[in-house]
């Protein structure tokens, strides 16, 4: 029998994808074995979003054939994009866009390797068929896709190139395919989609029909929505969720960035007020319900002050975790290709890189913060198959992730009651970890500081190594230079050169130049001490 291992990278999306040709596979007695062993035809499915995911895809390959280099390698996913690169990679056999991968068996025959690498990618303009997808590993849940492709034209965003224009499965194949996973011993199912949101926009159907269908499916406990956008996210699947003893209240739901100059370049569509008054309207119907967020920093639109924007507003909406991205350039994108009418320019990687630490601590203590509102609680969990040292582990309904020790009876079976409490130490490891990492982040700096050239005074509302926010009365222009006064304790005072970076309201944002690094090191360790008295 033959054999073909297969390599996913991406989102739940990609991984029901891989299921689906996995079974295609299957049924041409195939074998599939795990990633790592020996295989006559290994098959990678990689997304376009990042470049990240593209560089992992090109070690891979790599990594494969230095391993196995007689296996029949086809490429998939990102390939859309980048056909001729993909073919360039030496050992590489075929190359296959997103609708030629559905159609896999017509395209090749012997699994030969050959001397030339071949390449079948169709234009992604003019597909409008829907493959059916699912996967189901040895896991408890499954991904299930009801939607692909998207309509939007965000500007920092490729996926609408490599996977075309939204088009939707029907409700009644979708219920079909949620019976055969039930069939097959799985309790829960992940709906999955590029934008999900609009599903049946094509077909005349809609995903609160579809919801209602999927909760009469025996043998599934569990629905989660993978991600939906907030503008798609409506009242009525609010109240639908809310009501509903089998879709699960955990929400994950894309803001991308918490200023609204920024939303609009981005090309977003919803500003802040929307999208609080969205998480609001959960939290008044499901005050227990997770909700996760996505956010992406260093967009070219995003100076120090609009990033402020972003992690003040994110810190005071009431989400469990967030999902932080760094942004890449991405060819073909209107955020490259119009770079100049972005309203910013390009953030150094350093500033990116930073941006994304502060977000992933604020994510910590929103964890944190969710996690202590339920210990002691009891919530039900569905155990997953998965052994580690002895432990297995699970996630609550309202998506905490937990452990216990290792009974195989538990595993896979109806989600059981369990008191959050007792689940140590995963549990009790997170609420003890993250405050001891998030207090050296610092985000407020109470005090005044003194402008030494016109004796401006103010109070700074925030603080990093290389910027700051500074509210006076005093009116200050962009671009203005200006030598900034630090009180430090024992009456000490430092100084530094700053320059005005931008206006907002009675504040100004700043950013710090040629500040010599004892200097920053004083004013870094000042601030920390601050922020541990508050």
């Amino acid at each position: 029998m033959r054999t073909i291992s297969f390599h996913t990278l991406g989102c739940k999306l990609n991984y029901a994808e891989t299921g689906a040709l996995g079974r295609e596979f299957e049924s041409r007695d195939f074998k599939v074995v795990p990633v790592g062993q020996s295989a006559d035809v290994t098959v990678i499915n990689t997304c376009s979003v990042t470049n990240e995911a593209e560089r992992k895809c090109r070690q891979i390959i790599r990594r494969v054939l230095r391993g196995n280099p007689d296996t029949f390698v086809i490429v998939t996913g990102y390939a859309q994009l980048r056909s001729e690169e993909v073919a360039a990679i030496p050992g590489v056999d075929w190359v296959l866009g997103t609708h030629e991968r559905f159609h896999l068996f017509d395209y090749i025959e012997s699994f030969a390797k050959g001397e030339n690498t071949q390449v079948e990618v169709s234009c992604i303009d003019n597909i409008d068929s829907f493959g059916p997808a699912y996967a189901a590993s040895e896991r408890t849940r499954a991904f299930l896709k009801i939607q692909d492709g998207c309509d939007y034209t965000c500007s920092f965003c490729t996926i609408p190139a490599a996977r075309g224009k939204s088009r939707s499965s029907s409700i009644d194949a979708v219920v079909i395919q949620a019976e055969e996973i039930a069939s097959a011993g799985f309790r829960e199912i992940v709906l999955s989609g590029v934008n999900i949101g609009l599903f049946g926009q094509d077909t005349g159907e809609s995903l609160a029909r579809l919801f209602r269908r999927l909760d009469g499916v025996s043998g599934i406990e569990r629905y989660r929505i993978s991600s939906i956008e907030p503008n798609l996210l409506t009242n009525e699947l609010i109240e639908f969720v809310a009501s509903s003893k089998r879709f699960m209240p955990h929400f994950h739901i894309p803001l991308q960035s918490g200023d609204d100059f920024v939303l609009g370049k981005m090309r977003r569509r919803y500003v802040r007020a929307q999208y609080r008054d969205r998480i609001e309207s959960i939290r008044k119907s499901m005050p227990h319900a997770g909700i996760g967020v996505d956010v992406i920093v260093g967009f070219p639109a995003e100076t120090e002050i609009r990033f402020q924007n972003t992690f003040e507003f994110l810190s005071e909406l009431p989400v469990s975790y967030l999902h932080v991205f760094t942004y890449s350039e991405r060819p073909g994108t209107v955020a490259v290709d119009q770079h100049s009418l972005m309203g910013g320019r390009s953030v150094p990687k350093h500033d990116r890189s930073r941006r994304n630490r502060r977000l992933r601590v604020l994510s910590q203590k929103k964890r944190h913060t969710f996690y202590s509102g339920f210990l002691g609680s009891v919530r039900s969990v569905l155990w997953e198959s998965g052994e580690h040292s002895g432990r297995i582990y699970g996630f609550t309904d309202n998506y905490i992730r937990v452990e216990r020790d290792i009974d195989r009876r538990v595993i896979g079976s109806v989600p059981r009651p369990a008191t959050l409490e007792t689940l140590y130490p995963l549990l009790q490891r997170a609420l003890e970890d993250t405050p001891r990492r998030a207090a050296r982040t610092p985000t407020q700096l109470p005090g005044r500081c003194t402008f030494a050239d016109r004796r401006w005074t103010g109070a700074v509302t925030s603080l990093s190594e290389d910027g700051c926010l500074f509210l006076t009365n005093s009116p200050i222009a962009p671009e203005t230079q200006l030598n900034l006064l630090f009180p430090l304790p024992r009456g000490r005072m430092i100084s530094t050169r700053a320059r005005v970076i931008e206006k907002r309201g009675d504040g100004v944002g700043m950013v710090f130049e040629g500040i010599p690094a004892p200097v920053r090191k004083v004013v870094s360790e000042y601030v920390e001490s601050r922020l541990a008295t508050l």
